[in-house]
């Protein structure tokens, strides 16, 4: 029997990032330029499959059956089957087959790279976050969707609904269009925080900590009561813990740095890694070291994309009081206690990021993973109906829920008020959900998948796959941190991108580098001056007045 999807095999080709920038200039000459008076594309011409009258809150089913190729990131433990009825049904509902290329989850980005920058890259590029688009703007690789989203009612609809038009003007580049859709989310939480045993900060710590130097207080006792523990642990390499406590400290640092550029508090742009703030967070996290508060093996520990890895053991075993997590893994952490403490004997509770220096700060997160599209698809005939899918797929409420779920009264029931239940021959082992039930929806019949699901979702629908808990986890972030506003846009130029790519490279490995020798006691914090002399050698002047540049002509063309 046919294959359901046609696993494409990624292809090591290499023409060239010239040959390839040729090539999608080209094609980028057909590309709407609605703003700037440029050629257009004909839509209707290419309107194969297509549906007429396309509206929000509709089922999309081409009119004619078509297949979209696809970029896929395998996670190590979620290997994707040519038996998932997540493809059977979405083909089923829509007649758009996907043509799947694999990538392994532990090098996703630089496989990704590769295929676009060799002009291999798939039609659709899920999986991309804000900002990951940069660098492939100035190639000409990827589509400049800002021009087609009127044609994605959906999108337009809970852009304006969840109130995200002002972040969404954020994404816009030098020539004001944007090339990337995010996903949406209706609440903005961090997704990432503290997971902590609840009963031993409230027995033992004093309380739940509301701020970094109260997480401080409680560990030290935690440390007195389990002299066997270093009650801080991270797990993901510093890059999850750096990225929530940064804020609390008016920096950026991990999976946050971004650019490195942030407010500097008069609307111009500072480099994070060298203001006051980033060296106070670096300087508390020594402190903990020092103390043998802080896991200093899980900040080096490779994220093996499982959410905990060893972490989960410590934590089992008391010898992890407070980690680096999200709903997930706080699910991960009371599996693994159920195993030595018991159930019944604990409680795990995802937290509030602390607050610290600069308030009871969060990151905004109102956007998580969206797509990218390969620039060639303005040439496809399908080039609308491929428009009308994505739309339908990324942000209609029921297509949402069918990723998540499944189907409506085959794996699960809902009922009158709205409250989801998953049929117990039917498990969601990643949520605990009907443990043990035969089949599991995710690793069995491939819904809630890591490349689509977790995207773009209303309070309802994360809060239906989650627990009691984190529920409570929104409340509390919702009612107690305020989300920091957005960095000031400073949109590149091409020549610009390519300069700040040259310079931001080397400076970025320095900081990684230092940042963790700092806070490991490897390099004394005394050493800060010459830390920071030593990225100015690297040119960090001339890239903070390169991204300047960039904001001041944003301000005066905006004005």
């Amino acid at each position: 029997m046919a294959s359901v999807f046609e696993r494409t095999p990624m292809r090591a080709t290499r023409r060239g990032v010239i040959g390839m920038s040729i090539a999608a200039s080209s094609a980028l000459a057909l590309a709407a330029c609605s703003d700037d008076g440029g050629e257009e594309v004909d839509i209707d011409a290419q309107s194969k499959g297509a549906m007429e009258d396309f509206s929000a809150d509709m089922q999309f089913t081409a009119s004619e059956a078509f297949t979209l190729p696809v970029l896929w990131t395998e996670w190590p433990d979620l290997p994707i089957t040519d038996s998932w009825q997540f493809f059977t049904e979405i083909e089923k509902r829509t007649k758009v087959k996907m043509e799947v290329t694999t990538i392994p989850f532990s090098d996703a980005v630089e496989k990704r790279s590769l295929l676009l920058s060799a002009g291999d890259a798939p039609t659709v590029i899920p999986l991309v976050y804000t900002g990951e688009e940069d660098s492939f703007v100035s190639s000409g690789a990827i589509l400049p969707i800002s021009d087609y989203v009127e044609h994605m009612p959906h999108f337009q609809k809970y852009v304006e609904e969840w109130d995200l038009s002002g972040m969404i003007d954020l994404l816009k580049q030098a020539d004001g269009k944007y090339y990337m859709l995010p996903g949406l989310q209706e609440v903005s939480v961090p997704v990432f925080t503290l997971v902590i045993r609840k009963d031993v900060f409230e027995t033992v710590g004093g309380g739940i900590p509301e701020t970094w130097d109260e997480m401080r207080e409680a560990l030290v006792k935690i440390k007195a009561e389990y002299p066997d523990s270093m009650p801080l642990a991270d797990g993901f390499e510093a890059w999850s813990l750096l990225n929530y406590a940064a804020h609390a400290f008016g920096a950026q640092a991990g999976w946050g740095f971004g650019d490195g550029m942030m407010d500097d508090g008069s609307g111009k742009l500072q480099y994070t890694a060298v203001s006051e703030g980033y060296k106070q967070m670096v300087e508390y996290f020594r402190g903990l070291v020092a103390d043998g508060l802080l896991d200093t093996e899980s900040l080096t520990a490779a994220n093996d994309g499982s959410g905990g890895g060893s972490v989960a053991e410590k934590f089992a075993n008391e010898l992890v009081f407070a980690a680096s997590g999200s709903s997930g893994t706080a699910i991960e952490f009371a599996q693994a206690l159920n195993e030595t403490v018991g159930e019944g004997n604990y409680e795990v509770l995802q937290i509030a990021p602390p607050g610290g220096p600069a308030g009871q700060v969060c990151e905004p997160r109102n956007f998580w993973n969206g797509f990218m599209l390969n620039a060639e698809i303005a040439e496809s005939e399908n080039f609308l109906a491929t428009l009308q899918f994505l739309d339908w797929l990324y942000y209609n409420p029921e297509a949402r829920e069918l990723i998540r779920w499944g189907i409506l009264d085959e794996t699960y029931t809902k009922d009158a008020d709205g409250k989801i239940t998953l049929k117990p021959e039917y498990s969601l082992n990643a949520y605990n959900i009907n443990p043990g039930a035969a089949t599991d929806i995710q690793a069995d019949l491939g819904w809630s998948n890591s490349v689509f699901a977790d995207s773009t979702e209303s309070r309802a629908l994360k809060e239906s796959y989650n627990t009691p808990t984190f529920v409570e986890y929104v409340d509390s972030v919702l009612a107690s941190r305020t989300p920091r506003d957005p960095n000031p846009p400073a949109p590149l130029e091409e020549m610009e991108l390519e300069q700040a790519s040259l310079l931001a490279t080397p400076i970025k490995d320095t900081v990684d580098t230092n940042t963790l020798r700092f806070i490991m006691g490897d390099r004394d914090i005394a050493e800060w001056d010459d830390y920071v002399a030593e990225l100015e050698a690297q040119g960090l002047q001339q890239y903070v007045d390169l991204i300047n540049t960039a904001r001041d002509r944003f301000e005066e063309e905006n004005s």
